[in-house]
């Protein structure tokens, strides 16, 4: 379902000179598998999640979702394919603060094609355990709350597959597990694929598939950032 072939990305540095980041020969994931990946802080993990979203574009390689190659997309190709196939479950949530989280929901359909499926956004609401808030606004909720609407979020166009940037990192300890099963669960329910990039072992070994970055990245090792 995902294939990702030959992909380098590098960065500018004030000096001019090239910061290699990612170098991936091959990097797979079936449809409906669930995967993590984990390596150490500035190995390229978050790089390579805005890689696979279209929201980077790598220097040169092929970036592929079933029959589609990303790179080859005009950007606002990518934004609207992200938009009706990728959902993303950022570290530090990304919610619109004028809008409730019925509205945060909503306005992700807005970027897909057809109309917003209201019964769909607040089925999802419903489903994180916060149909008791749709109408407040992220101030109103707490960092839990607001993690869970961030997830309703990235699953409200039926994506094929789901990204998540370490999203209990914020989330205090007694809720991390009732995030990772919310998103593994609804995840597994609506066959869509999960890659996970945490640095939590314990929540890396609930995972029937660990990548290392590292493993298949082949940048040297300290170079890579991000």
């Amino acid at each position: 379902m995902l294939l990702l072939k030959d992909v380098k990305k590098s960065f500018r540095q004030p000096d001019g000179t090239a910061l290699p980041v990612l170098d991936i020969p091959e990097f797979r994931v079936a449809a409906g598998e669930q995967m993590v990946m984990v390596g150490r802080s500035g190995c390229g993990k978050t790089t390579l999640l805005h890689i696979i979203a279209g929201i980077g574009r790598p220097d040169s390689g092929k970036v592929r979702l079933d029959d589609w190659d990303l790179t080859l997309l005009p950007e606002a190709e990518r934004d609207r394919f992200r938009a009706e196939r990728i959902g993303y479950v950022f570290q530090t949530f990304n919610l619109l603060a004028g809008f409730t989280a019925l509205e945060n929901v909503l306005v992700a359909m807005r970027f897909a094609r057809g109309r917003p499926d209201k019964a769909r956004a607040r089925n999802l609401l419903n489903r994180v355990g916060l149909s008791h808030r749709i109408t407040h606004r992220p101030a109103q909720l707490s960092v839990g709350e607001q993690q869970r609407v961030a997830v309703a979020r990235a699953l409200a166009n039926k994506p094929q597959l789901l990204l998540a940037d370490e999203p209990t990192a914020n989330v205090d300890a007694g809720h991390q597990q009732q995030i990772l099963d919310l998103i593994r669960e609804t995840c597994r329910e609506e066959n869509v694929a999960l890659i996970m990039v945490t640095h939590s072992n314990d929540v890396a070994v609930q995972f029937p598939r660990m990548d290392h970055l590292e493993d298949i990245n082949h940048v040297a090792v300290g170079a890579a950032i991000g």
